[in-house]
């Protein structure tokens, strides 16, 4: 069986819009009885295209309405500063998101916060302070125009 057949394709898009939906509703929806859906939820699993199922928080709700994106260059780009400057960044909570970049900075950051002073300070306390952090250049959103988990298969 192809992983990603038909079925399995229906399978995932109900499991992204309600990863509780029971294996009963699951089943019906794709036109499979329970058994079935079960094995191929685990098969999912076991092939690693499920990684795993987590409450969703709204961060508007929470009241991190501020998003910010962060241009990060560091001053040394070798292996260890790389990797010291990767595990202090995993360590601050209001970094949503950080990829390394190839390009005219090292690093792309998405930081979440209340509004423009609290950003500030997560900016100046905590990011300026990453080891081997040389300069960075701030982007803020004023609208989240498309913001979504990952869908498509």
């Amino acid at each position: 069986m192809d992983i990603l057949d038909a079925t399995n394709r229906k399978i995932i898009a109900e499991l992204v819009a309600n990863a509780r939906i029971p294996v009963s509703d699951l089943a019906r929806k794709v036109g499979l009885s329970k058994t079935p859906v079960a094995a191929r939820i685990r098969q999912l699993e076991e092939a690693g295209l499920i990684t795993g199922y987590r409450a969703m928080l709204s961060p508007l709700k929470l009241g991190l309405t501020h998003v910010t994106y962060m241009e990060v260059r560091l001053t040394d780009t070798r292996q260890k500063a790389l990797q010291a400057f990767n595990m202090a960044i995993r360590q601050i909570p209001e970094v949503e998101e950080c990829y390394m970049i190839a390009g005219g900075f090292d690093y792309l950051v998405k930081v979440r916060s209340r509004d423009m002073a609290d950003f500030r300070r997560i900016m100046a306390d905590k990011i300026a302070t990453l080891p081997f952090v040389g300069g960075t250049s701030s982007y803020v959103s004023m609208e989240a125009v498309v913001e979504q988990n990952w869908t498509a298969v």
